[in-house]
């Protein structure tokens, strides 16, 4: 439920919420794109295209996920471009709260997509997807299960 502050306009209202969306997608598309580029060196270097298929198919998928994760990221950039001054911030703020969560779960894929493409490099291919299945539950515990848990313990406050 949402609920209004009694100091706050609706317009106010959404002006703060379109400011908090842009400082998390910030820190979001900063790591997004220092991965990105990482993922992109990979397929240059030697030793990799002496890599396995698994390796390969990881790394195609890794790679696109984390190209969309940035596409998602910077979305609202060029939404907000096209939109400015036409009075729909409102719509504005929720397609962006939407594309943020989508290039969370994307940019999950891709941390543990890299995570998998490491340590199958130094570990054997059963301990390496192991590790990434506790470091996937890990991001699910504090980006889902906290969160959740804060909000089920915490009073409700304005927005």
């Amino acid at each position: 439920m949402t609920y209004v502050r009694d100091d706050e306009s609706s317009g106010e209202r959404l002006d703060r919420h379109w400011n908090e969306l842009l400082q998390e997608l910030r820190l979001a598309q900063t790591g997004t794109q220092i991965l990105f580029a990482f993922l992109l060196g990979i397929a240059f270097q030697n030793q990799f295209h002496s890599a396995d298929a698994f390796t390969h198919a990881v790394y195609a998928g890794t790679l696109v996920a984390c190209a969309l994760a940035a596409a998602f990221f910077l979305a609202p950039v060029a939404l907000h471009r096209v939109l400015y001054g036409r009075g729909l911030r409102d719509r504005l703020v929720t397609v962006t709260d939407r594309l943020a969560r989508g290039g969370m779960t994307l940019l999950l894929a891709s941390m543990s997509g890299g995570v998998l493409i490491a340590l199958d490099v130094v570990l054997p291919r059963p301990a390496a997807g192991a590790m990434v299945g506790g470091v996937l539950i890990v991001f699910l515990a504090l980006w889902l299960a906290l969160p959740a848990y804060v909000r089920h313990k915490g009073p409700e406050k304005p927005n």
